[in-house]
């Protein structure tokens, strides 16, 4: 029965999160020569997920931590941190930077990672709710063991991709570009795809 729990566990996180590696790619594209940056976005990311799982185990106890017409808005939070990413990219084109790939500073900062963990991620409580709610504790336990295991197995994957030759080649020359607009894309799928604004 345990080994039927794992299964499921990997089978439902790797559904809900496929996404992630990608995102995680770019902000440890980002967080490229810079060991904190890395740390700052695995710390995110538990972060972010840690949210998502915690909001799903109250919601399976039956206190209902988010509304359920709440969760479209958490679209807004990829949807802003794209904006102010772009605006940022703009503004170094705008000041002459243009034949210099900006910098990325010191990588992402963990509050953004966070955010945008949570945000693409929140509809994932809709998932894990009825799941969890059916387990009972024992199985709970199995759920978030994995999960929290599994987070960890994806932030090696986003790294992994971050630092093949290629792909950090153009992450380096266009994840300044291609960041902005994942996040803008995320967003905007969120809020259009969970009704948000009647959309």
């Amino acid at each position: 029965m345990e080994l039927t729990l794992v299964g499921q566990a990997v089978g439902m996180f790797a559904v809900t999160n496929i996404d992630d590696v990608v995102i995680l790619a770019l902000f440890f594209g980002q967080a490229a020569g810079h060991p904190a940056g890395a740390v700052r976005v695995v710390a995110g990311q538990y972060l972010g997920f840690g949210a998502i799982l915690a909001a799903a185990v109250v919601g399976a106890l039956g206190a209902g931590l988010l509304p359920e017409a709440a969760l479209p808005y958490l679209g807004l939070l990829p949807l802003l941190l794209g904006i102010r990413a772009g605006w940022s990219v703009w503004r170094e084109h705008q000041n002459g930077d243009e034949g210099e790939i900006p910098s990325a500073g010191e990588g992402p900062k963990m509050w953004a990672v966070a955010a945008v963990t949570l945000a693409n991620g929140g509809d994932n409580i809709g998932v894990y709710v009825p799941v969890f709610a059916t387990v009972g504790s024992g199985g709970l336990a199995v759920f978030a063991v994995v999960f929290l295991l599994l987070v960890a197995v994806w932030c090696a994957a986003g790294r992994y991709f971050a630092t093949r030759p290629v792909i950090a080649r153009s992450l380096s020359r266009w994840g300044h570009i291609v960041l902005p607009v994942v996040l803008i894309g995320i967003g905007l799928v969120i809020l259009i795809e969970d009704g948000a604004f009647g959309l």
